[in-house]
C-alpha cells in the first residue's frame, strides 16, 4: 500500500466513525500516521478518499449504513420539499451514499433575496443558527445551521444549508471525474429513495 493510499484508508476512518469532512479526515490521518510535515507529501484526492470511505463500510458497517442512508435521504428529502420554493440540492455523503449516522445533511438553496430562507423557516417556526462561510472564490456565503431529531437512528441529525445565487446553479449539476454528480435535485433523490420501475 503506498503512502497515498495509506492516507486514504486511515482518512475514511475518521469520516466513518468520527462524521470529519474529507480535507480535516485527511489531517487527522496525516498526523495520526506521523506523515504531517513531510516535504512532497501528496494528499489523497476527494475521489480517492470517497473510495476508501466505501471500502471502510463496506468492511465494518455493511448492516447498518444501509439503514442510516436511507433514513438521512428521507429526512433530506423532507427539508428539501419544505424548502423547495429555493430549488433545494443535496449534496456530501447523504447524497454520494457513503452517509453514516454521523454525518450532515448538506443542502444548497438558490435564491436572489439570501434571507428568503431564513424567513422561511421564521414562519415555518423552526430553530436555526445563521452564519457565513468561504464562498467559490467570491464574497461569504450565508449558512444556516439546523438541529433535526432522526427517530430511525436514534439521534439529532446536523443540517447545514447554504444559501447561494441563482447564478452559482450553473454549475451545481457538474459531473466528477468518473460522471457521478457531487449534488441532486429532489427528483433525483426521490428516484434514489423510489426507483422508477425498469
Amino acid at each position: 500500500m503506498s503512502g497515498r493510499e495509506e492516507l486514504a484508508a486511515s482518512a475514511a476512518t475518521w469520516v466513518v466513525e468520527h462524521g470529519l469532512d474529507f480535507s480535516a479526515a485527511c489531517r487527522k490521518a496525516a498526523q495520526h500516521l506521523g506523515m504531517a510535515g513531510q516535504r512532497g507529501l501528496q494528499m489523497p484526492d476527494h475521489l480517492e478518499v470517497e473510495d476508501a470511505v466505501r471500502e471502510h463500510l463496506a468492511l465494518f458497517h455493511a448492516d447498518t449504513q444501509p439503514v442510516a442512508l436511507r433514513a438521512l435521504r428521507e429526512l433530506a428529502a423532507q427539508w428539501m420539499r419544505r424548502l423547495q420554493e429555493f430549488e433545494p440540492h443535496v449534496g456530501g455523503a447523504v447524497w454520494r451514499g457513503t452517509a453514516t449516522q454521523h454525518s450532515p445533511i448538506l443542502l444548497d438553496l438558490y435564491t436572489d433575496d439570501p434571507t428568503g430562507p431564513e424567513l422561511a423557516l421564521i414562519h415555518q417556526r423552526v430553530s436555526f443558527e445563521s452564519g457565513q462561510r468561504a464562498g467559490r472564490g467570491r464574497e461569504p456565503v450565508p449558512v444556516i445551521g439546523l438541529q433535526v431529531s432522526c427517530a430511525a437512528i436514534g439521534n439529532t441529525v446536523p443540517i447545514e444549508i447554504s444559501v447561494w445565487s441563482p447564478e452559482d446553479q450553473k454549475g451545481a449539476l457538474k459531473p466528477d471525474a468518473r460522471g457521478l454528480r457531487w449534488r441532486g435535485t429532489l427528483q433525483a433523490l426521490t428516484n434514489l429513495l423510489y426507483p422508477p420501475p425498469p
